[in-house]
C-alpha cells in the first residue's frame, strides 16, 4: 500500500484511483492509466534493484504480440510483469525473437550464454521445434495460453472455457436460441477453449449446437465477412465472437448489411480491450485482467526458480455487459 501511496503523491491522484489501476482495472481512461504505470515503473528504487549485483537476470521473449502502447494486447500484460519483476530484484531485459519459426539455436544455450536464469515467453503460437525444445528445458520459463507437460515450464491463462460459457448464458437469459460462434484460429489453444466453452454454455442452457454456426478465422476482424451474412441467414439472432477484433469486423458487417444491433443480432467479444467501450454500440465482451496475467506470469516463474513444479494458473474472466447485447426481438 506504501507503494501505491507514494505514486498518488507524486502523481497528485487520489489513493483509490491509483490502486484501481495497479489492480488491473480498464475503466479509467487510458491516458490516466498509462501515466501511472509510468510512474509505477519508475520509482527511484527501480533503477537501484537493476543495478544491484545479486539481481537475477530474467528475458521476456515477445513475438506476434503488439506491446508498445496502451491500446495493445500485450501492453497490460508486460507492465505487470514489470511491476512484479522490480519486486523481486530482477534484470529484466525485453527481447525479440521469432517463436513461431524453425530455430537454429538451443534455447537453454541461449538463456545460458547470456546469464539468464529464466524466462517468459508472450507469443500466441509455437513453432514444433521450439516446443519440442521446451519440452526437455532445463531452465524455468513461463509461456501465455500454451501448456507444455515439463516441470520445468509453466503456462498463465484466463479460463477461456468459463469465460464463453458466461457469455452464452447471458445470451440465453436475453432468450436467444439460435447463437453462432465465430472463433479465432483452428490451431490455437485459447480458440479450442473457447468452442468447448460455447458447447458447454450451449449444452447448460438445452440450446442446439448447430455446425453451420460455428467458423473459425483468425483474430483480426477481417475474417468476419464471409460469415456474417451465412450465420444471418440460417437464423442466428445472437453472435459469440472470439476475440474483440473479431466483434468489430461483425458490427462492421451486419452495419453494412442494415442489421441493427442489438434490436436483431446481438454480438458479444472476448478480451475487453481498451477500444471495446468506445465502440458503437459498446461491446459486451469477456474481460481478461492482462495486468494480473502479467504478474501471475511473475509468480509463476518465481516459483519455477525456487523449484516448484508449478503446471497452470489460471484466471478467472468477468464478463462486461455492455450495449451490443438485448433480448430477441
Amino acid at each position: 500500500m506504501a507503494f501505491i501511496k507514494d505514486i498518488a503523491g507524486i502523481m497528485n491522484l487520489p489513493v483509490s484511483l491509483v490502486d484501481q489501476v495497479l489492480s488491473g482495472k480498464t475503466d479509467v481512461d487510458e491516458d490516466t492509466r498509462r501515466l501511472i504505470y509510468e510512474a509505477a515503473l519508475k520509482q527511484p528504487y527501480v533503477e537501484k534493484l537493476r543495478s544491484s549485483s545479486d539481481a537475477v537476470k530474467i528475458c521476456v521473449i515477445v513475438d506476434d504480440v503488439e506491446f508498445e502502447t496502451i491500446e495493445t494486447f500485450g501492453y497490460d500484460i508486460l507492465v505487470g510483469f514489470r511491476l512484479a519483476a522490480m519486486r523481486n530484484h530482477w534484470d529484466l531485459d525485453i527481447l525479440s525473437v521469432p517463436l513461431n519459426e524453425k530455430i537454429d539455436y538451443v534455447y537453454d544455450e541461449f538463456l545460458k550464454q547470456r546469464g539468464y536464469a529464466g524466462a517468459f515467453l508472450l507469443g500466441f503460437f509455437l513453432h514444433g521445434d521450439f516446443h519440442s525444445q521446451l519440452r526437455r528445458t532445463q531452465f524455468p520459463t513461463v509461456l501465455l495460453d500454451v501448456p507444455i507437460f515439463n516441470p520445468n515450464v509453466a503456462c498463465v491463462s484466463i479460463d477461456n472455457f468459463q469465460g464463453i460459457t458466461a457469455v452464452v448464458e447471458h445470451l440465453a437469459d436475453l432468450e436467444h436460441s439460435t447463437i453462432a460462434m465465430l472463433n479465432g484460429d483452428y490451431t490455437s489453444r485459447s480458440a479450442q477453449e473457447r468452442f468447448q466453452g460455447f458447447r458447454m454454455g450451449l449444452s447448460k442452457c438445452n440450446l442446439p449446437m448447430r455446425k453451420e454456426l460455428v467458423a473459425f478465422g483468425n483474430y483480426t476482424s477481417d475474417c468476419a465477412a464471409p460469415h456474417v451474412r451465412y450465420f444471418v441467414e440460417n437464423g442466428a439472432t445472437a453472435i459469440v465472437c472470439g476475440s474483440d477484433r473479431i466483434a468489430v469486423g461483425v458490427l462492421e458487417e451486419l452495419r453494412r448489411l442494415n442489421i441493427s444491433i442489438p434490436k436483431e443480432v446481438s454480438v458479444t467479444g472476448f478480451d475487453d480491450m481498451p477500444f471495446s467501450k468506445q465502440l458503437k454500440p459498446k461491446l459486451t465482451t469477456v474481460r481478461q485482467n492482462r495486468l494480473n496475467l502479467g504478474r501471475s506470469a511473475c509468480v509463476a516463474l518465481t516459483q519455477l526458480l525456487e523449484g516448484v513444479a508449478v503446471s497452470r494458473i489460471q484466471l478467472t474472466p468477468e464478463l462486461i455487459v455492455r450495449e451490443s447485447t438485448g433480448p430477441v426481438r
